[in-house]
């Protein structure tokens, strides 16, 4: 008798796990891998925060710790200061009880959680993502249960720059209801966001057709060094009156890759009715995973709540987005030293982890093969991926496939 399970057929890999896998495995000297999201330090290894060192020390230490199980929606300190970090601890939302948070499994929990609270409950079927956007975006939303899949133009091809008329024109056609998915900054994968003047633009669109925004904020802090400057669109649709969500993660500015420690933050227009929403956001929870996990919510309230704790972190933060932005200027100016076809600017002009650099799927199989450079077909890479040991190394090899295999208009537009 067969296996009941010869019907499941192979999925494709994942392919930036698939890449990070093959870098690992390869023995070659110069190797470089731009694959994974992660912040490497400059000599390529990872790096535990000394905050985060410190804390875990004194939970360790803390016999009146226990592992019993936390509340559905999370440790309250924990949410109550995601939330303030996000909107800003005077912000009139959070006076006027009308914000709360849930603790949930990192970004990709709150937006698991968020979704399946706006397709349950509130209704909503169709929502919308940039092109591009990060690959989990649409198969989160899908599994659900939203049956409308679309997308707004974001990402320019020819001028490496935002699409905006093309975004604005996109969602001024999306139906009533419909929630966008955003980017809160650091967009990923293409590392440009909006200027101010186009998410007041954004919001005025979206007040008009009765839009639902839905935002992620993966990277506060980490994308320029400055909580409140990454938290800024955020802020300022709160400000506007909208209702929202926003999936907070704290893998990149704290580092904790491996805890999956996020918050689903949810802001109202209507303060009474919170209690509602958190008793079926923990019907969600409870039917998904119960209860979130203690040690790395502790690490974050503990640090957030501590004034001298928190300055701490936050000089980590600015150190790991200035290493990222003197990377992006060393890159620039080694291409422009070889003289590298065409123009480099805008990987200066993008901020985070994240630089679409419009290299070709062609140039980009080249750099893997004779270079031993993985990174993502779409020419994505992660800009911790270089250091004053490999940069030259790196830009020679863009120089030469660049060069080798020169990319047109047409390819560039596929990306």
């Amino acid at each position: 008798m067969g296996s009941r399970f010869q019907v499941v057929q192979q999925g494709p890999p994942i392919e930036v796990f698939q890449l990070n896998r093959l870098f690992t495995e390869d023995s070659h000297k110069n190797k470089v891998n731009f694959s994974v999201g992660a912040y490497r330090d400059e000599n390529g290894k990872p790096w535990v925060l000394p905050v985060v060192r410190k804390m875990e020390k004194q939970l360790a230490a803390d016999d009146t710790l226990l592992h019993e199980y936390l509340p559905v929606l999370g440790l309250e300190q924990f949410t109550n200061a995601s939330v303030a970090m996000l909107l800003g601890k005077d912000n009139p939302a959070i006076a006027a009880g009308r914000t709360f948070g849930v603790q949930v499994l990192s970004g990709t929990g709150g937006l698991r959680v968020g979704a399946e609270l706006l397709n349950k409950h509130l209704k909503h079927t169709t929502f919308y993502y940039s092109s591009p956007t990060w690959e989990n975006h649409h198969l989160v939303f899908i599994n659900s249960g939203f049956t409308t899949p679309r997308t707004y133009r974001y990402w320019n091809a020819k001028t490496r720059a935002i699409d905006f008329d093309g975004l604005i024109e996109d969602l001024r056609n999306a139906p009533e209801n419909a929630v966008i998915l955003l980017h809160a900054c650091a967009h990923n994968p293409t590392g440009i966001d909006p200027t101010q003047e186009q998410w007041e633009k954004i919001a005025d669109v979206m007040q008009e057709r009765k839009l639902f925004p839905f935002f992620d904020s993966a990277y506060q802090g980490f994308a320029s060094g400055d909580l409140d400057r990454d938290a800024w669109a955020v802020r300022y649709f709160v400000k506007r009156g909208f209702e929202l969500v926003c999936a907070q993660s704290y893998a990149k500015n704290f580092g904790l890759y491996s805890e999956r420690v996020g918050n689903l933050a949810v802001v109202m227009s209507d303060a009474s009715l919170a209690a509602a929403v958190k008793s079926q956001l923990t019907w969600i929870v409870r039917g998904m995973y119960s209860n979130p996990p203690a040690h790395g919510a502790r690490v974050v309230a503990n640090v957030l709540s501590n004034p001298q704790l928190f300055d701490q972190w936050r000089e980590h933060i600015k150190l790991m987005s200035s290493r990222v932005i003197q990377m992006r200027e060393a890159l620039r100016a080694e291409l422009i030293k070889l003289g590298t076809p065409g123009s480099w600017d805008h990987i200066v002009k993008q901020i985070g982890l994240f630089s679409y650099t419009g290299l070709t799927p062609r140039q980009v199989e080249y750099l893997v093969q004779e270079y031993h450079i993985y990174l993502l077909k779409s020419g994505r890479i992660n800009i911790c991926g270089l250091n004053p040991g490999n940069i030259q190394y790196v830009a020679k090899a863009f120089h030469d496939a660049v060069t080798k295999f020169p990319g047109d208009d047409d390819t560039r537009a596929k990306l």
